[in-house]
Order: structure tokens, then sequence, then C-alpha cells
């Protein structure tokens, strides 16, 4: 009889864990597949009250089923997501009047890109043909590298990015209305031994983007002024492209509206610091 009742518990308890883990797996699955309703939200900052949460859900999760592909994705998505919109932006935008806060923000940020990256390279090992995980993987990769200049040991990982989002690029050129085309954008310019004109290259990336996503997304605009406009000098495009990015219809393309909100954030920055950016 007292086997009888072990045996019954250990069964139980297997029982229970299996609920358990299935349960995490279906919750792992809509974390992944989800985000709309952050992505289709017009009020930013209520986002940013909302994503720790979210972030750290995802991590909980992970802490039972820590090879689970979707949540993988979900962590590297998110921390990218949020270090990006809500401390790298808010970094720069402080650099001016508060350069400790603006320091204290790149490094929080940095910490976040890097926890990302380390999140994407886990769900590539389980999912090494998922374009998303290439995707926000190398996006991560590439926004630490560009917060850590004088850090050689995380410059060394540049090659590794270019893998990363060539690939992509070569699986799903249309992931995500463009998004690939539009991070290459401002790659190009700084994508070392390549060969050509990079602005040249920058600029068909901006075509596509612009093909791929109807031109219902303001980030292509705002990349290429950024990244080809400022560099070059050329003012009056510049100009042309930030009002083009600001024109953008947020109710066109609901389900980015946040994104799109962002970018129209970053493109009236831009425009703040026009005398700046140029020399007349």
């Amino acid at each position: 009889m007292e086997r009888l009742l072990l045996l019954c518990a250990a069964l139980a308890m297997l029982n229970a864990c299996a609920v358990r883990g299935y349960v995490v797996d279906r919750v792992g699955d809509a974390i992944a597949q989800g985000g709309s309703a952050f992505s289709s939200d017009g009020d930013p900052e209520l986002v940013r009250e909302a994503a720790p949460f979210s972030l750290k859900l995802t991590e909980s999760l992970l802490q039972e089923r820590p090879r689970h592909p979707g949540l993988l994705l979900a962590a590297a998505r998110g921390f990218t997501q949020y270090a990006y919109a809500f401390l790298q932006q808010d970094a720069e935008e402080a650099e001016d009047h508060d350069l400790a806060r603006a320091l204290r923000l790149q490094e929080r940020a940095r910490a976040l890109y890097r926890r990302a990256r380390d999140y994407g390279l886990r769900g590539l090992a389980e999912s090494p043909e998922d374009v998303a995980l290439l995707y926000w993987t190398g996006a991560a990769w590439a926004a630490l590298i560009a917060l850590s200049k004088h850090d050689p040991e995380t410059l060394a990982g540049l090659p590794q990015v270019d893998w990363l989002m060539r690939l992509a690029l070569e699986r799903d050129e249309a992931f995500e209305r463009g998004a690939i085309h539009t991070f290459m954008i401002g790659y190009e310019m700084a994508r070392p031994g390549a060969g050509g004109d990079p602005a040249a290259r920058a600029r068909r990336h901006f075509e596509r983007a612009l093909q791929l996503s109807a031109g219902g997304d303001a980030a292509p605009f705002v990349a290429l002024a950024e990244a080809v406009c400022v560099p070059r000098q050329r003012r009056a495009e510049f100009d042309a492209l930030l009002h083009q990015a600001l024109r953008v219809d947020l109710e066109r393309h609901p389900e980015i509206r946040l994104a799109n909100l962002l970018a129209q954030r970053r493109a009236r920055w831009l425009q703040s610091r026009t005398e700046r950016l140029f020399i007349e």
C-alpha cells in the first residue's frame, strides 16, 4: 500500500509538471505571436510604463522553458525595442542639457541590448532559420556596437551582425514591411569592407523599404535623413525627408501606429537640431 501511495504521488507530480509545462508553452506561443496591443497603441508613455512588466513576465516564463524559441524571440525583440525607444532616444535628447543622465541611460541601453542579443543567440540555437530571430538578434547587436565604439571586444562582433542581417535579407526581404531594408539604410553607411558608394547602397535600400511599406512607414524617411543627408550635408533633402516622415498617416496602418509615433518623435528631434547638424 505504501508503495502504491508513493507511486500515485509521483504520477500526480509528473502530471502537474506536464500540465504546467503545457501552459507555459501555450502562453509563450501567445507572447511570441502577440505584440499587437503594444504596436497599435497611440500612447507611447503608456507602453513605456507597461513594457517592463511584459519583459519580466517573459523572463519568468523562460526560467520554466529556457529553450522556447517564441519566448526567446519575444525577449530579444522586446528588450531591443524598449532600449531603443525609451532609453537610447531619451539619452540622446538629454546629452545637451544633462550629460550625466545621458550617460546613465546609455549604460542601461547597452545592458538591455546585450541581454536582447544573448536571448536572440539562444533562440537561433533552437531555430536557426527564423528570420525574426535573425533580424532582432542582429539589430540588438548592432545597437550595442553603436553604443560601445571604444570597446574592441564588442566591436569584434560586427562581422556577425553583417552575417545575420544579410542572411535575414536573403530569407525574407519583405519581413515586417521592409524592416531589414530600413535597418540597412544606416548600416550601409558604416559597413566595413563594402565596395562602391555607401550612400548609393543606402538609397537602394530606402527605395525598397518604401515599396514594401507602401509609404506607410515613417522610419525609412528618418533613417535616410539621418544616415545619408547629415554626413553628406544635404540639408534640403534632410528637411524634405523629415517632412515626409511627419506626414505619414498614423491611421493608414494602425498596426504600426506606435512605431510611426516613435519615428515621428525622432524626426521632430532631428528637426530641432538642424542648425547643429548642418554647416552653412
